[in-house]
């Protein structure tokens, strides 16, 4: 597999904005980039969330990361209608090297499986760790020796 250069743009919008208006945003620069020349790899909307430090006022932020591919002359000119704009308080491009990102899916199943994926939850009963089910319980068993734990635990 080729490693190709591709760039990650996250912006933050106001958090006080309806659903709706973020969607159009959304869509008016996923749009503006094709129209510049770019190649749109992935757009996800992360959600409202809670800023490091308070920007403009606003102490909540709704996040979205937006992965494009392109000459890098594009850049320049989609930060530019960010700057403009007062619903975007802040945005950050990166280049990025490595396999090109896939998109996600926004199922709620897919989301909760990979969230527990996370947290070291072993969903696939591969050979890092042994699940035995009884009565709607899961047992993990760990094959590495922890010293702390001296019983299995059931989630």
């Amino acid at each position: 597999m080729i490693d190709q250069i591709y760039y990650e743009t996250m912006y933050i919008l106001r958090p006080d904005i309806p659903e709706d208006e973020v969607t159009n945003h959304i869509d008016k620069y996923n749009k503006l980039l094709e129209e510049l020349g770019g190649k749109i790899l992935d757009s996800q909307m992360r959600g409202k969330r809670r800023l490091a430090y308070q920007i403009a006022k606003h102490r909540e932020g709704i996040y979205v990361q937006l992965s494009h591919q392109g000459d890098g002359q594009h850049i320049f000119k989609i930060e530019k209608a960010m700057r403009l704009s007062e619903d975007v308080i802040r945005y950050l491009t990166v280049k990025q090297e490595g396999p090109l990102p896939t998109p996600r899916s926004s199922n709620k199943s897919s989301n909760q499986s990979d969230h527990k994926e996370s947290k070291g939850i072993d969903l696939n009963n591969n050979s890092d760790s042994k699940a035995e089910e009884s009565n709607d319980k899961k047992t993990v068993i760990s094959e590495t020796p922890n010293p702390e734990i001296k019983e299995p635990v059931e989630s």
